[in-house]
């Protein structure tokens, strides 16, 4: 199916994408060693936002993982840190055909109407949202929705496995204006992108 991107108005809370990558563009988080530097990035980043947009796997993903992070005693300082950020959130918004209930009592389960629901989130008033995860992200990005993405690039080749965007079809090309960057010592890059 190909859609049409739309212009979003500067007025709304702005959508963040953002997640980690290879070099050769996968996206599987087994393939990546979590380095502390890019995690206080990411804990930076969920601190400050108002709102999660989530599929169901990527939820399923999160929870009840990192709310189980706050009670279990071996958690480092850093898991805590991210985990009780995590679960403060305002707001978990998840997309699923299938999932009939939440674990949180902040979440939202929506069954259908993707655009009309994320834009409805985006013109309330709050903090930005974060979308994380691939399959709801890229229909979000195929509708015009998303604000900002933030790409973090692993010095490492997985050699297989999905990419990010396989089979996404954009009805026009969508030019990004690279914003800011960040190296860290561990070797991963922060590229960070707005519609351009």
């Amino acid at each position: 199916m190909t859609i049409t991107l739309i212009d979003i108005s500067n007025h709304m809370r702005k959508l963040i994408y953002a997640i980690n990558l290879t070099l050769d563009g996968c996206f599987d988080h087994t393939n990546m060693v979590p380095y502390e530097d890019v995690f206080d990035y990411y804990i930076d980043l969920v601190q400050n936002a108002g709102a999660f947009v989530y599929g169901r796997k990527t939820y399923q993903l999160m929870v009840p993982y990192w709310p189980d992070v706050i009670k279990d005693e071996s958690s480092t300082e850093s898991d805590i840190e991210f985990a009780e950020a995590f679960c403060a959130v305002d707001k978990m918004v998840v997309f699923s055909r299938t999932l009939e209930k939440a674990e949180e009592e902040n979440t939202e389960i929506i069954h259908s109407n993707l655009y009309e629901e994320v834009l409805k989130l985006k013109q309330q008033e709050g903090k930005y949202i974060l979308a994380g995860g691939v399959d709801i992200p890229s229909q979000l990005i195929a509708l015009g929705l998303v604000d900002e993405y933030h790409f973090v690039i692993y010095p490492i080749f997985a050699g297989k496995g999905k990419r990010l965007f396989e089979g996404v079809d954009l009805a026009e090309r969508l030019k990004l204006k690279l914003v800011d960057t960040k190296v860290w010592e561990s070797g991963c890059v922060l590229l960070r992108y707005v519609k351009g």
